[in-house]
């Protein structure tokens, strides 16, 4: 029997409702909520005690970290749903779609953990001094980390089959892609030669845009252009890929 394009099931549908579920669910996660800084912080204490001149650039570098981290944390939660508790199979059995589930799982752990990036995005304005235009860049940039970060997180959710081998993977990839390329630390210092590669990466590649447009790094040779282009294709791919990726594997299971 063919199905009508009415009962085919609407895109997203579900979305909003599974959002409102995953921020009750983090909202309990006290703890989580309390050490979900640490790693700024730490980094921040360096780069203050080592170079106070560069903390504007660290405290920028920190917020579009902490939008990048969020990806481990949906790399987390997906596959604690998926893995102890089976609980994807409930949901997605109802009228949520999968690519609901996704989103919804990914901005109700947003939801829950922009509080401390924002107090430390103030802290950055009341550094740096941004103009209304850089502070407009400035959450267009984040908004674009996180979504690289939360469909990566997704994706990878799937690979694993144990949760135990979750955590040390999963920590090691978000802070060795966020913390090594140049994020918290302006673009100039990083070598010449590698810059292409890094300004392919999310969370340096939105650094160097937002270091250009304060004056801290200065790109040269189309480096500007690469990283611009490179986060916008990415964003998109990524995005477009984990929506697939949640649609392929939810008929999979």
């Amino acid at each position: 029997m063919t199905t009508s394009t009415a009962d085919a099931p609407r895109p997203f549908r579900g979305t909003t409702a599974f959002l409102r579920t995953e921020a009750l669910v983090q909202a309990h996660e006290e703890l989580a909520m309390a050490t979900s800084m640490v790693v700024q912080g730490v980094l921040l204490v360096f780069v203050w005690i080592l170079n106070p001149g560069l903390i504007g650039v660290a405290l920028l570098g920190a917020v579009l970290f902490s939008m990048f981290a969020m990806g481990q944390r949906v790399l987390n939660e997906a596959a604690y749903i998926r893995i102890d508790h089976k609980a994807n199979e409930l949901y997605l059995a109802g009228p949520l779609t999968a690519e609901g589930y996704f989103l919804g799982l990914s901005i109700g752990i947003l939801v829950v953990y922009l509080a401390p990036v924002a107090v430390v995005g103030v802290l950055a304005d009341l550094v740096v001094h941004l103009s209304l235009l850089e502070v407009g860049l400035l959450v267009i940039l984040a908004a674009a980390v996180w979504l690289c970060a939360a469909s990566i997180g997704y994706v990878l959710s799937t690979a694993f089959q144990d949760n135990r081998a979750i955590w040390a993977y999963a920590s090691l990839f978000f802070n060795v892609f966020g913390v090594l390329p140049p994020v918290f630390y302006p673009l100039g210092l990083f070598p010449s030669g590698l810059r292409p590669i890094v300004l392919l990466m999310p969370p340096s590649a939105a650094a160097a845009i937002l270091q250009t447009a304060i004056g801290a790094a200065h790109p040269t040779g189309g480096q500007l252009e690469l990283a611009a282009v490179g986060l916008v294709v990415e964003s998109a791919a990524l995005f477009l890929f984990a929506v697939y990726w949640a649609r392929r594997t939810a008929r999979e299971r």
